[in-house]
């Protein structure tokens, strides 16, 4: 037996999840129109196969890859919720959050990937409305429903445009901004 891989325990709950990282890390660097499943199975360290098994389309593999991300982005929503319930200058802690967020640049790319997609796949649009709304919602007790709609279109903006120039928002700035745009 000598010259034969050891075979790995097959997890299939482990696989999706190493597959589903992969796509994140995948589309972060080359965009959800340049994934394929050879490069996801090349980045999860899987065979070929494992990929159209699991996901049959690519499609079913994006929207697996781009759930995973969606999870992570609730989590720092609520996060953020709960920074803004305690904060004494709501927009300057807002803004801090947002250059927070800037930090992990590869993690931004992916979820505002997501919103080209969503705008061609009506499929992943609810995947793209939880940075939409959960920003938004989570905006409304310290702004109203108006403003946090406003501001959450700013730092929209704002994120998109530093992601586009590769440049860094201004914190103080960007507080003023969503100081104008608040009651």
């Amino acid at each position: 037996m000598t010259g034969r891989r050891p075979q790995r325990p097959r997890d299939p709950e482990a696989r999706r999840a190493a597959l589903a990282a992969a796509v994140v890390e995948v589309v972060a660097e080359v965009g959800i129109g340049r994934t394929t499943h050879r490069a996801v199975a090349a980045r999860a360290g899987l065979p070929l196969g494992t990929t159209t098994y699991y996901f049959p389309t690519l499609d079913d593999l994006v929207a697996t890859g781009l759930a995973h991300a969606t999870e992570a982005l609730r989590a720092e929503l609520d996060a953020w919720s709960a920074r803004l319930g305690t904060a004494t200058d709501p927009a300057a802690t807002l803004a801090g959050l947002v250059v927070g967020y800037l930090a992990d640049r590869r993690r931004a790319r992916v979820e505002y990937e997501l919103y080209v997609a969503a705008a061609r796949n009506p499929a992943l649009r609810p995947l793209a409305e939880t940075w939409l709304h959960g920003l938004r919602d989570l905006l409304i007790p310290h702004t109203g429903a108006t403003a946090a709609r406003d501001v959450a279109a700013l730092v929209d903006g704002a994120v998109l445009q530093a992601l586009a120039t590769d440049t860094k928002l201004n914190r103080a700035d960007l507080a003023a901004a969503i100081r104008r745009l608040t009651p």
